[in-house]
């Protein structure tokens, strides 16, 4: 996939430029980089990792394709509590997977976002791994989960076939405004 299909897969979950976003286990910044096409330069961007060398990449990519954009990277275990301001929205892509216990991190993650907020998922269509991808999450776990965890409106936004493990898709899941 390029950067072409990174925005494709999640821009129809990002309904107006600005706001508040993180990319949490963003890597080297592949979905950051679509979300900073997407939101464009009156939004802030958090960039979460817990690898520098990673975020440095990013860094360097996102100063040569959006300078103008507004991000902050920050070194750390997106599992673990974060000091963020308010989010209109999150993404998290390719992450996810990495955990077994999911349900912690959704409703962590659910906390972070303003009423309202969104939270899009990237991530294979698949509920079987490997040991690379070793927890994936297909589309219909992700609606039982993330309905499990206080999200509604869960929807489909976009998949691309993959010539690992088939097919990966983006869904985007709305913390209710009557949510705390």
């Amino acid at each position: 996939m390029n950067h072409a299909d990174h925005v494709a897969l999640i821009r129809d979950g990002i309904p107006h430029p600005g706001g508040t976003w993180a990319d949490f286990g963003s890597g080297t910044g592949a979905f950051t980089l679509a979300l900073a096409e997407c939101i464009g330069p009156t939004g802030q961007i958090y960039s979460i990792d817990k690898k520098m060398g990673a975020l440095q990449q990013q860094e360097r990519a996102m100063n040569g394709r959006f300078p103008q954009n507004h991000v902050t990277t920050i070194t750390a275990d997106y599992t673990r509590p974060l000091d963020l301001p308010p989010l209109d929205g999150i993404i998290i892509a390719n992450a996810l997977h990495f955990q077994r216990r999911k349900d912690g991190i959704v409703q962590r993650l659910h906390g972070y976002l303003r009423p309202g907020g969104r939270l899009i998922l990237v991530e294979y269509n698949v509920d079987r791994g490997n040991m690379w991808v070793p927890h994936p999450l297909s589309f219909q776990t992700w609606q039982t989960i993330a309905a499990q965890n206080g999200f509604v409106e869960t929807q489909l936004l976009a998949s691309r076939p993959s010539r690992f493990l088939h097919e990966i898709y983006a869904a985007v899941s709305i913390k209710p405004e009557s949510s705390n």
